[in-house]
C-alpha cells in the first residue's frame, strides 16, 4: 500500500481529466435516424452518442438504453425517429484543463456517471467516466511505495519544464553576446543556458507534469527563483575580477544575479560601463525574465482556472484565461520596451544597445543601469520617458491586456489603478515638498520607490529622516498586484478596510474562507516586511558601521525588491552578508507569505 494513501488519492484528484479521459465516443448528427444509430453502436462497439447540430456543437446525449426505452417498436418507429428526438439535453460537459476532483464534483451535483470532455473550442474530444476515476484512485492506494512521492514528482516535474523555459530565453542574451564578438560573456551565457536545459531534462525524467496545490506550487516558485539566481550566477564569474577569492567571487555573482532575477537592482558595480554591452545587456535581461514574472505565468497557464484562484495570494490580481493573456502580456512588453528603447535614443542619441538595457530595466521595475553616467544630465523628456516606463511596469497586466484588448481605446481604470496614482500623487508632492530637491528630480525618484523600479541618478545617504521616510513608505507598499512591482501590493492595502470584520468574533463568521485567507495572507506580509527589513537594518548598521536610518533604508530596498540604495552595501560587502540580502530578494520576490504556506500549509 502507499505510504500516505490520502496524499496519493489529492494527487491524482489534481490530475487532468484529458489524462484520463476515453478516446474512443461516437459522434452523430442530432437528424440521425435511430436505426441508423442503432447500427453505429452496434459496429464501434459503444454504449454513448454525443449528438451534434449543424454546426458540429455537441447539444446532446444518447445511449443505448435511451434507444431501448424511448423507441418501442424499432421496426416501426426507428424509422421516422431521429437522435435529437431522444437525446438528453442540454449536454453536461467538462473542459479538458478540469481536474478529476472537478469531474467528481460535476458528476455528483448532475447525478451522473460520465462527462463529455471538451476543448476550448467546444469541441468534444474525449469521455472521462466515474469508474475511469474510481480505478485511478484505487490504483494510487494500492501501488508499492516509491522513491519519490507524488507530490515531490510533481513539483520536479514542473520546476524541469520551467528551467528549461527559461534555459530557451537566455538564448536571447546568448545570441546579441555572440553578434557582438564578446566570446567572454557568451561562453558565461551558453553555459548557464546549457545548465537550465539538462537541469530541467533530468528534472522531467524524474517528475511528472501535474497540477499543484498551494504549498507545493510555493516550494515550486521558491525553487524556481534559487536555481534561475545559482545558474544565473555562471556570467558574472566570468566578469569577476582575479584578484577576488573563491567565496568573495560567488558571493558578489550570486547577489549579482539575484538583483536581476528579482529586480531589487542593486549594482556591486559602481561604473558598469567597464563591463561589455553585451554583459550590461545579459543583466537586464535577467531583469524582465523576473521582473515580469514569468515563472508565475507558466504554472499558470496550464492549470484550470479553478486552481488558478488558489494561487491568488502570491500571482495576485484576478484570475484570467491565462495561456491569452501570457501570449499577450509579451507581446505588449516587447512593444514597450521598443518605443522607450527609440524615444530614449532619439531624445539622448546614445547607444542604441544602452537604451534597450535600459528599457528593459525600467519597464521590469529592476534599476539596473548599464553605464554608471545614463542618468547624468537628462533632458526633461527623457526623464518623463522613464517615469511613463516605471510606472507602466507597476501596473496590473490587466489593464495592459485591457488596453488592447479594447484596441488601444482608453480602459477602463479599476480602483486599485485609482488608489495607486493616488498614493503616488499624495507621496510625490510631499517629497517634493521635504526634500529639498528639484521638482521633477523629486517626482523621478518618488516615482522609482513606488513602483520600486531603484533608478536614481546618485547615492540617497544624503536626504534629511523625512524625505528617507516617504520612500520607504513608498517601497513598501509598491504597485499593483499581478505587476512587474515588488512591495506589498495596493490590493493588499485595500484588504485592510476588512480588517476590523477578522477580529470580530461576530463579523468573522460572515466571512467566506477565501476572504479570511486572503486577510490572513495580508496581516502576514504587512507585519514580515518591517520586521525583516528592521532585522537586516540592525545587522547592516552594525557591519557597514553606517547609521540606523541608512541601514534601514537599504535594507528595505532589498526586501520590497525596490533597488533605492544609499550606497551600503558594495563590492566590499562581507560576502555572508551578500548571500543573506540574496535571500532576503528572493524572499521578497515572492511576497515572504509563499515561504509562510511552504512550513505552515493550514494558511494556504
Amino acid at each position: 500500500m502507499s505510504t500516505n494513501p490520502e496524499q496519493a488519492v489529492s494527487y491524482v484528484l489534481n490530475k487532468l481529466v484529458s489524462i484520463y479521459m476515453h478516446n474512443d465516443f461516437l459522434t452523430l448528427n442530432q437528424n440521425t435516424h435511430t436505426r441508423e444509430a442503432t447500427r453505429m453502436l452496434q459496429h464501434y462497439e459503444t454504449d454513448d452518442i454525443i449528438v451534434t447540430d449543424e454546426n458540429n456543437n455537441p447539444v446532446g446525449i444518447v445511449t443505448d438504453d435511451d434507444i431501448l426505452s424511448k423507441v418501442s417498436d424499432a421496426t416501426v418507429f426507428a424509422e421516422n425517429t431521429v437522435l435529437k428526438d431522444i437525446m438528453s439535453t442540454p449536454l453536461i460537459t467538462i473542459h479538458e484543463k478540469a481536474t478529476l476532483q472537478d469531474a467528481l464534483h460535476k458528476m455528483r451535483d448532475s447525478h451522473i456517471r460520465k462527462l463529455p470532455v471538451v476543448s476550448k473550442k467546444n469541441v468534444v474530444i474525449g469521455m472521462i467516466f466515474q469508474t475511469t476515476i474510481a480505478t485511478a484512485i484505487r490504483d494510487a492506494t494500492a501501488t508499492n511505495p516509491r522513491h519519490l512521492s507524488p507530490p515531490i514528482k510533481a513539483i520536479l516535474g514542473n520546476l524541469g519544464f520551467v528551467l528549461q523555459f527559461a534555459g530557451v530565453l537566455l538564448l536571447v542574451p546568448a545570441i546579441v553576446a555572440t553578434i557582438l564578438e564578446d566570446t567572454t560573456t557568451a561562453t558565461g551565457i551558453y553555459l548557464t543556458t546549457v545548465l537550465l536545459l539538462v537541469t530541467g531534462f533530468f528534472l522531467n525524467s524524474y517528475g511528472e507534469k501535474a497540477a499543484l496545490n498551494l504549498q507545493q506550487a510555493s516550494i515550486l516558485v521558491f525553487s524556481s527563483l534559487f536555481l534561475l539566481t545559482l545558474f544565473g550566477t555562471v556570467p558574472y564569474l566570468y566578469v569577476q575580477p582575479n584578484d577576488s577569492t573563491g567565496i568573495e567571487m560567488f558571493a558578489n555573482s550570486f547577489f549579482s544575479s539575484a538583483a536581476g532575477f528579482t529586480t531589487s537592482g542593486i549594482s556591486l558595480y559602481d561604473e558598469p560601463e567597464k563591463l561589455s554591452q553585451s554583459f550590461t545587456f545579459y543583466r537586464s535581461y535577467t531583469q524582465l525574465v523576473g521582473g515580469m514574472s514569468f515563472i508565475y505565468l507558466v504554472i499558470t497557464a496550464f492549470y484550470p482556472e479553478s486552481k488558478l484562484r488558489s494561487m491568488r495570494s502570491f500571482i495576485s490580481g484576478k484570475t484570467l484565461h491565462m495561456k491569452e493573456l501570457f501570449s499577450t502580456i509579451t507581446i505588449i512588453f516587447t512593444v514597450y520596451i521598443v518605443i522607450v528603447a527609440v524615444l530614449l535614443y532619439l531624445f539622448g542619441e546614445r547607444n542604441i544597445l544602452d537604451n534597450f538595457s535600459l528599457a528593459m530595466s525600467t519597464l521590469a521595475t529592476g534599476g539596473f543601469v548599464p553605464t554608471s553616467t545614463i542618468l547624468d544630465d537628462l533632458l526633461w523628456q527623457e526623464e518623463l520617458v522613464l517615469m511613463g516606463a516605471m510606472i507602466l511596469g507597476a501596473l496590473p497586466f490587466t489593464f495592459h491586456y485591457a488596453f488592447v484588448r479594447k484596441k488601444f481605446l482608453s480602459p477602463k481604470l479599476g480602483k486599485e489603478v485609482l488608489i495607486y496614482f493616488a498614493v503616488l500623487g499624495s507621496a510625490t508632492i510631499l517629497f517634493i515638498t521635504i526634500s529639498g530637491l528639484e521638482p521633477l528630480q523629486s517626482a523621478f525618484y518618488s516615482v522609482s520607490a513606488s513602483t520600486t523600479a531603484g533608478l536614481q541618478m546618485e547615492s540617497l545617504a544624503g536626504l534629511n529622516g523625512g524625505a528617507h521616510s516617504v520612500l520607504i513608505i513608498l517601497m513598501l507598499i509598491g504597485g499593483c498586484g499581478f505587476s512587474t512591482a515588488g512591495g506589498l501590493k495596493i490590493f493588499r492595502i485595500m484588504h485592510l478596510k476588512d480588517c476590523k470584520a477578522f477580529f470580530s468574533k461576530a463579523r468573522r463568521k460572515g466571512l467566506s474562507s477565501t476572504a479570511k485567507k486572503d486577510l490572513t495572507a495580508t496581516l502576514i506580509i504587512i507585519a514580515l516586511l518591517p520586521i525583516i527589513a528592521a532585522i537586516t537594518g540592525v545587522h547592516l548598521a552594525y557591519a557597514e558601521e553606517v547609521s540606523y536610518q541608512i541601514a534601514f533604508f537599504e535594507a528595505v530596498g532589498v526586501i520590497t525588491t525596490g533597488g533605492l540604495s544609499a550606497g551600503v552595501i558594495d563590492i566590499d560587502t562581507d560576502p555572508a552578508t551578500k548571500i543573506i540580502l540574496s535571500f532576503l530578494a528572493i524572499f521578497g520576490r515572492l511576497e515572504v507569505i509563499a515561504l509562510v504556506y511552504i512550513f505552515v500549509p493550514k494558511l494556504s
